[in-house]
C-alpha cells in the first residue's frame, strides 16, 4: 500500500506519519531520511526528528539515492516512511549541480520503484500549490516538479491525507 502524506511547512505532516504507521501494529518499520544537515537549523530539525520517532524505526539517511535504499529494504520491512519527498527534490536539484545529476531521470527512477515495491511505504511531502510562485526560474522548475511528483504519487496511492494545522484530513 502506498499512503501520501502532505500538507503546508509545519502543519503536522511528520507527527501524523508517525501516529499512522504506530496505529497499524507494523512490527518491522524503516525510515528513510533525507535531511542533510547543511546548516544548524537544518541540524536542529534533524535531531527533533529522531527525538520524535526515538526506537520505532531502523533509520537509513540518504539524500539522494533513495530508490536504491527503498530496493534494500523493500520486503525486509512491513513499512517504509519516506521522510521527505520534498526534501529529496532539493537535494536533486542542489546535487545537480556539482554531481551532474538527472533530476528527472532520479525522479522517473523513484515513481517506478514506489510502483513496484512490496513493502508499505508511506510519503511524507509538502504541498506546493497555495503558495507564492518562486520569482526565480530554478525555485519554479522546483515547485513544478514537486507539484507534479505530488499529483503522480497521489494517483498511485491507495491513501491520501492533507494535515493543515496539526489536523489531518483523509482525501483519498
Amino acid at each position: 500500500m502506498i499512503t501520501l502524506i502532505t500538507g503546508g511547512v509545519k502543519s503536522g505532516k511528520s507527527s501524523f506519519a508517525l501516529r499512522y504507521i504506530h496505529s497499524k501494529k507494523y512490527d518491522k518499520r524503516a525510515f528513510i531520511a533525507t535531511g542533510e544537515p547543511f546548516d544548524e537549523e537544518m541540524r536542529l530539525r534533524i535531531e527533533r526528528h529522531k527525538a520524535e520517532r526515538g526506537n520505532l524505526f531502523d533509520t537509513f539517511e540518504e539524500p539522494i539515492e533513495v530508490s536504491s535504499v527503498i530496493k534494500e529494504l523493500d520486503g525486509k520491512y512491513d513499512v517504509i516512511l519516506f521522510e521527505c519527498l520534498t526534501t529529496y527534490l532539493g537535494n536533486l536539484y542542489y546535487y545537480s549541480e556539482t554531481r551532474s545529476i538527472d533530476v528527472e531521470e532520479y525522479v522517473n527512477n523513484l515513481l517506478n520503484t514506489i510502483r513496484e515495491r512490496s513493502s508499505d511505504i508511506v510519503i511524507v511531502t509538502n504541498e506546493v500549490g497555495w503558495s507564492l510562485v518562486p520569482e526565480n526560474e530554478l525555485g519554479r522548475m522546483y515547485v513544478e516538479m514537486l507539484g507534479k511528483l505530488n499529483s503522480t504519487i497521489a494517483h498511485y496511492s491507495q491513501e491520501v491525507y492533507l494535515t493543515i494545522s496539526g489536523l489531518e484530513v483523509r482525501i483519498k
